[in-house]
């Protein structure tokens, strides 16, 4: 477990297993609740709304495939307070005080949306602070939270790609039930997201639809989610690199207005284990190029 001093202590946690089954990992970058004071302190909506931009329980859903031979990533620190699925510094100059970095992308569409590495609004589109923050402040969480994050997340994929000569990066997500807009249609239980065919071998996706329709669940591919810096980063399948993002139904397993676990949590944790079993049976040298691991 990797560990930092301070308030957010751990703010991520890599549980790998006693013996490894495959190289999967399952990584839950959002679902963090351990919320800075001085992040609330500033924040002119109350903790139920920002909150509503959680994964709510994925971690707790992934949990147990430690257990089952796979590698679990969780991060325990919000979103709403600083974002690793997107570039590190996709940032607004219009939310600092103070001149960003050169290097900065602030012109992103994600940006736009006010979704950037330190987001100015929750997932609904109300604005997080009532004052501009200071350009160190955002500089600094990015380099306490969010790099040590992905050198953390880098050194394990890393790693098990040189024991394995292959890896898979789960990353796991959930969406509301009902879309902003009215005229989008009804959600699907399963979104599989591969950046449209980019980010894994066509075979991956192609076991989690098989798998997850079997099991009773309803799905889609890449729409509205194909998969985020995560996905995309990290996702480089002629080198043996896969990741898939997978975005499940809230409705299914928990109480979206109460923010409670639902009846089924169980029952789709279970049906989690399952999808994993089904993707570690996947022959490694079916996922194309493959490096030998080391004798």
């Amino acid at each position: 477990m990797t560990r930092f001093d301070g308030e957010l202590s751990p703010p991520f946690e890599i549980v790998e297993p006693s013996a490894w089954r495959a190289p999967i990992i399952f990584n839950s970058p959002h679902s963090g609740s351990a919320y800075p004071v001085d992040f609330l302190d500033a924040s002119r909506i109350d903790l139920p709304t920002l909150r509503r931009s959680e994964d709510s329980f994925m971690d707790e859903l992934i949990a147990d495939l430690s257990g089952h031979g796979f590698a679990v990533v969780r991060v325990h620190f919000p979103r709403s307070y600083v974002d690793v699925n997107r570039e590190p510094y996709e940032l607004d100059p219009r939310m600092f005080i103070g001149r960003l970095p050169s290097f900065a992308n602030t012109r992103s569409m994600r940006v736009a949306g006010g979704l950037g590495t330190i987001p100015r609004v929750v997932g609904d589109g109300q604005e997080i602070y009532r004052e501009r923050l200071l350009v160190d402040d955002a500089l600094s969480r990015i380099e306490t939270l969010y790099k040590p994050y992905h050198r953390a997340l880098r050194r394990l994929i890393n790693r098990v790609h040189q024991m394995f000569g292959t890896v898979v990066v789960v990353d796991c997500h959930s969406m509301p039930s009902i879309g902003v807009s009215r005229d989008e249609p009804r959600r699907p239980d399963v979104v599989i997201g591969d950046r449209y065919g980019t980010s894994c071998a066509s075979l991956l996706p192609d076991v989690v639809e098989d798998t997850m329709s079997g099991l009773g669940y309803s799905t889609g591919r890449n729409k509205p989610y194909a998969g985020g810096f995560i996905t995309e980063h990290y996702g480089n399948p002629a080198s043996g690199l896969h990741t898939i993002q997978l975005e499940l139904n809230r409705a299914i397993y928990m109480d979206e207005r109460r923010r409670e676990k639902g009846p089924r949590f169980a029952q789709v944790a279970a049906d989690f284990a399952a999808l994993a079993d089904k993707l570690a049976s996947v022959p490694l040298g079916e996922l194309g190029p493959f490096q030998a691991a080391a004798e």
